[in-house]
C-alpha cells in the first residue's frame, strides 16, 4: 500500500497568473484534462494568497485530491494525491502523466513544463537522502526486518539492483553491492594488517570485521553499542558479514556490545595500544560549523584514538560525499588541531548503495619530513 503523488510543474507569463479571467480558464483547462483519468473532479476550494492563488479539487468516492497552486512569479504546480493498494494499477501512468503534460503545455501555450514519475510514499520506503540531502529513489521491493532498538530505527531492505540494504534512521548505510565501501576503509592492498592490533569503533553490520579477518591480524576488538543491529545483519546481511556476528569471541577477535568511549578509556586507563583503530561511526556532519553534539563527539574519538594508536599507529575512518567539500574542510581542520601533529590521506570510491563518490581517511602521528597528501 502507499499514497502516490504526482507532480507536474509549469512556468508561464506571470500577467496570465495575476489575470483573474486567464486564471480561471487555466484551473478549467487543467481540470478537463485531468478528468481524461480522473472522474467527477470537483473544485471544493480556492482562495488568493499573499503569493498567487491555490485551488483545491478533489474525486468524488476517491479520496483522490488534486492541489493546482498559482505563484505569481509565473510558476504553476499541479500535484496529484491518491491511495493506491497493494497490486491495483496506477490511476495514471508515467506515460500519462507525460501526456497530460504535454497537452496542458500545449493547449495553454505554457512556456515549459516539467512532470516526474509518481512518488510512493508509504510503509515500504524506497526514497533515501545522500550526502548533500538530494532525495534518491531505490528500487526496494520489500523490507525484511524493521525494529527500533534503544538507540536508533534498524530496517533491513532489499534492493532488487543492490541486493540487501541496512538503514539506520532512515540513511542508507551498507548494501551487499557495497565492498568497495569497506576496502576503501581499509585500504585493501595499501595496508598491511597481518599481525596486527586493531580496534574498530562501531562497525555493527560485521563487514569491516569480516574483511579485515581475512588478512590475519593478531586480534581485533569491536565496540558495538547496538545488539539488534548485529543480530539483523547477522540474519539477513550474511554475504557482507559472513558467520563472524554468529559469535562474541573467537581465538583472533571479540566483539564487545557497549559504548565505545567507555572502552577506550578503559584502555587509556590500561594503555593497550593498537596498531590501527577504526571509526565506523558517524559520517561527517553537513553543517555549516563544526559545532554541535556530533562535532563535539568526533573531536573526543580523534582525540581518544590516538591515545591508544602506537606511535606509528594509524586511524582510519569514513568521511562524507565528495559533494560536501565545506563540511570535508571543518573535518580536516579539526585533524589540523590534534595534539601531536597528524598527517592524513585520503582516499575515494564510488559507492553503489549511496550512488556518490565517498571520501575516507587515513590519518597517524607526523614523523619528521612528513608532508600532507590532500
Amino acid at each position: 500500500m502507499s499514497a502516490n503523488s504526482i507532480l507536474l510543474d509549469f512556468s508561464l507569463d506571470p500577467a496570465r497568473i495575476i489575470d483573474e479571467v486567464s486564471r480561471k480558464d487555466i484551473v478549467r483547462m487543467c481540470k478537463e484534462n485531468l478528468e481524461k483519468y480522473l472522474t467527477a473532479l470537483k473544485i471544493c476550494y480556492d482562495m488568493l494568497t499573499a503569493d498567487g492563488y491555490l485551488c483545491i479539487l478533489n474525486e468524488t468516492g476517491t479520496g483522490t485530491i488534486v492541489t493546482i497552486r498559482f505563484f505569481e512569479q509565473g510558476l504553476i504546480t499541479i500535484n496529484v494525491e491518491y491511495y493506491r493498494k497493494d497490486g491495483d494499477e496506477p490511476k495514471i501512468s508515467f506515460d500519462q502523466i507525460r501526456e497530460l503534460e504535454n497537452n496542458l503545455v500545449q493547449k495553454l501555450k505554457l512556456n515549459h513544463g516539467q512532470s516526474l514519475p509518481p512518488l510512493q510514499r508509504g510503509p515500504l520506503t524506497r526514497y533515501f537522502p545522500t550526502a548533500d540531502e538530494r532525495v534518491i529513489e531505490y528500487d526496494i521491493d520489500r523490507v525484511l526486518f524493521d525494529k527500533r532498538s534503544d538507540f536508533q530505527k534498524i530496517q533491513i531492505v532489499h534492493s532488487k539492483s543492490l541486493g540487501n540494504m541496512l538503514v539506520l534512521d532512515e540513511l542508507q548505510n551498507i548494501a551487499e553491492a557495497d565492498l568497495i565501501y569497506t576496502e576503501t576503509l581499509m585500504c585493501r592492498g595499501a595496508e598491511n594488517y597481518a599481525g596486527k592490533e586493531i580496534c574498530i569503533l562501531g562497525g555493527g553490520d560485521g563487514a569491516l570485521l569480516y574483511e579485515l579477518l581475512k588478512e590475519g591480524p593478531k586480534h581485533v576488538v569491536m565496540l558495538e553499542i547496538d545488539e539488534i543491529v548485529m543480530q539483523a545483519c547477522n540474519k539477513y546481511m550474511n554475504s557482507i558479514c559472513g558467520d563472524v556476528l554468529e559469535k562474541r569471541t573467537d581465538e583472533n577477535y571479540e566483539i564487545i556490545v557497549g559504548d565505545c568511549m567507555v572502552y577506550l578509556n578503559k584502555y587509556i586507563k590500561e594503555e593497550r595500544k593498537f596498531d590501527y583503530v577504526f571509526g565506523d561511526l558517524t559520517d561527517i556532519p553537513i553543517s555549516d560549523t563544526p559545532t554541535g553534539e556530533i562535532w563535539d563527539f568526533i573531536r573526543l574519538i580523534l582525540e581518544c584514538s590516538f591515545q591508544v594508536l602506537k606511535p606509528d599507529g594509524k586511524f582510519m575512518t569514513h568521511g562524507n560525499g565528495v559533494s560536501c567539500p565545506e563540511s570535508l574542510r571543518m573535518y580536516e581542520d579539526q585533524l589540523a588541531k590534534l595534539t601531536p601533529k597528524v598527517s592524513f590521506t585520503k582516499s575515494t570510491a564510488f559507492v553503489p548503495s549511496f550512488m556518490e563518490e565517498w571520501v575516507f581517511y587515513q590519518v597517524q602521528r607526523e614523523v619528521a619530513n612528513a608532508t600532507e597528501s590532500v
